[in-house]
């Protein structure tokens, strides 16, 4: 599953060029506040595994008014870091690599 370019945003961890895409309009789940914000990384040169990234607060276009905060660079490197941690490898064909971070998350209703 390769990134569409148009939207996503390159970023450089530790010398490594990745792209990072967040989706412009939440799912309905994420409109209602119901599930978390999601965003997903790719190497940017020579994409194989995405990484997505399950995060601990609602996405900042919910339809329900719920407090939000914007996915920051910073946040985005902090993922990436753990998830090579993990065992991601960015450059492997396979499956996309799920790191979840949704930890504390609180569904609305």
């Amino acid at each position: 599953m390769a990134l569409v370019r148009k939207g996503s945003r390159r970023i450089v961890v530790d010398g490594v060029t990745y792209r990072w895409r967040l989706r412009r309009k939440p799912t309905y789940g994420q409109g209602l506040g119901s599930s978390p914000c999601v965003f997903a990384v790719e190497h940017a040169d020579n994409p194989g595994t995405t990484l997505v990234v399950t995060t601990n607060h609602p996405h900042p276009g919910n339809w329900v008014g719920r407090s939000s905060r914007p996915v920051l660079p910073s946040d985005v490197a902090r993922a990436v870091r753990l998830a090579l941690a993990c065992g991601w490898a960015p450059q492997a064909h396979g499956s996309p690599f799920q790191l979840d971070l949704s930890d504390g998350f609180e569904p609305w209703g």
